[in-house]
């Protein structure tokens, strides 16, 4: 069947109708008229050009500025809270001799887990050749770095000395004292530096066309040397271009396996001990499934608001809005799945301790987390079978705070509540955060906010390049056969 053929067979009928020789003879069979557009307003190259680097060029209002010092106050509560748990000591906090592991390392898996899906966009997808990645990614992927590094803030803490950190890491000394490398802690450092490296790789190298198109646009002379010196003389030549895909799909290629492997880790810090509610097989996919649920969210959350502060409606569209909703209704399900899974293996197996703990996590005295978990996480998006719920912004808005409240219940229910009731009733406890751990959190998430606002700014949000890679104009054209010969 020739190209005009399918074309014609197309256009009298959907997508679903075409038949298996239009795909295969036609790569592109359905027509641009049947697909939703991912950029919206028929613009050009230029104006593309023009509205993201306009973001950067252009003066930021009163507004902006004043959102920047709100975060950044509440960035700096943070940072006096760990000034007092660094004087003071770890007595500061609400944990106790049975649980240990409690506020800190709850906020450590949430923070891990909100920087999953910034990889999944840029590296799985990407080889997947989903386009409709392209206008979310660069979002993404700082949104990463930046959950990262909130991340790495906890592990530190929690030791109690910080200036003794770099004790994680084996480096040869006079002492030879090396760390136990059978501890999933120290399987953490590795896996969490690693991600966190190949993740700002993945995140500049995607940047590097984007800085020289801003180094072209900007006029102020200190602007113009710093995207200069950070676009690596980029030149645009077809060699450059050849290069940047190859050291691009490396990348991909090296942060796929990442995504997977960073919170398996993480789930064994729980999964390897012998605590009944952590030591299970189930925590590697589902701590995975998880981060990516809530990774999403976080993504959702912070690209509603850009898209109406920034004006990039024509840029991140419905239909970009709602294909992340549908992966957070598929991953909600698999995080669900898991829950219904750990309380049937803990009745199949037999094990009356087990049996025990998850009984406690649903109706024993921290009922309410369990409950708030259960309700955010498997009953709110439920809501996006519907397509008008998928395509309605201010319901995305909510349910993607809900997710991310529900995610962090989860990590706080699985750390809490296993911990609360150990072995001997006479070492039973209860755990309530202090006034610093609240701080310490809450300034993590004004450090996160006032991190995304500069990269807003200065930072070209939406990659230029990728996005003018699926613009029309920059498709190839398909004749037919009958038109070579002339």
């Amino acid at each position: 069947m020739s190209v005009e053929n399918v074309t014609k067979t197309a256009q009298g009928s959907s997508p679903e109708h075409l038949t298996s020789a239009s795909y295969q003879n036609n790569l592109y069979p359905v027509p641009d008229s049947q697909r939703e557009p991912l950029v919206l307003g028929n613009p050009s190259i230029h104006d593309v050009t023009e509205k993201i680097a306009g973001i950067i060029e252009g003066k930021a209002n009163a507004k902006y500025w004043v959102a920047v010092l709100i975060c950044a106050s509440i960035a700096g509560i943070g940072f006096a809270a760990i000034g007092e748990t660094v004087t003071t000591g770890i007595g500061v906090w609400g944990s106790n001799n049975t649980i240990g592991w409690a506020w800190d390392i709850t906020n450590f898996v949430f923070w891990i887990g909100i920087g999953h899906a910034g990889t999944l966009i840029s590296a799985i997808l990407y080889l997947f050749r989903q386009k409709w990645r392209t206008a979310i990614n660069r979002s993404a992927e700082a949104m990463t770095i930046f959950a990262v590094l909130c991340a790495g803030i906890f592990p530190v803490i929690h030791t109690g000395r910080p200036w003794f950190a770099y004790w994680l890491t084996p480096y040869p000394n006079q002492m030879q004292l090396w760390v136990n490398f059978r501890s999933p802690l120290v399987w953490d450092v590795f896996a969490v530096s690693t991600y966190l490296t190949v993740s700002a790789l993945f995140w500049f190298i995607g940047l590097v066309p984007d800085l020289a198109t801003i180094r072209n646009y900007v006029k102020g002379k200190t602007a113009k040397s710093l995207y200069t010196f950070f676009s690596f003389g980029w030149t645009g030549s077809m060699r450059a271009w050849h290069h940047y895909e190859i050291a691009y799909l490396i990348l991909a290629g090296l942060s796929t396996p990442l995504v997977i492997s960073v919170h398996t880790i993480v789930s064994m810090d729980f999964a390897t001990s012998v605590l009944p509610g952590w030591h299970t097989t189930i925590f590697p996919p589902y701590f995975v499934a998880g981060a990516i649920f809530s990774g999403f969210a976080m993504v959702m959350t912070l690209l509603v608001i850009a898209r109406e502060i920034l004006g990039l409606k024509d840029y991140i569209t419905l239909k970009h809005l709602e294909n992340m909703n549908k992966i957070i209704l598929a991953t909600g399900m698999m995080v669900g799945y898991a829950y219904s899974m750990e309380f049937f293996i803990a009745w199949y197996s037999g094990n009356e301790y087990e049996k025990t703990v998850f009984i406690n996590r649903a109706f024993g005295e921290y009922w309410w987390a369990y409950w708030s978990m259960l309700s955010c996480n498997v009953l709110s998006p439920q809501i996006y079978w519907f397509k008008k719920a998928r395509r309605n912004i201010p319901l995305m808005f909510v349910i993607s705070i809900f997710v991310n409240i529900g995610m962090w219940f989860e990590r706080f229910t699985i750390i809490s509540t296993s911990l609360h009731h150990d072995f001997l009733p006479s070492s039973w406890s209860y755990y309530t955060p202090t006034i610093v751990e609240v701080g310490i959190f809450v300034g993590t998430i004004g450090l996160f906010l006032t991190l995304f606002l500069l990269f807003s700014k200065y930072l070209p949000v939406i990659a230029i390049s990728e996005i003018k890679g699926i613009m029309p104009g920059s498709q190839p054209v398909h004749h037919h056969d009958e038109e070579h010969h002339h």
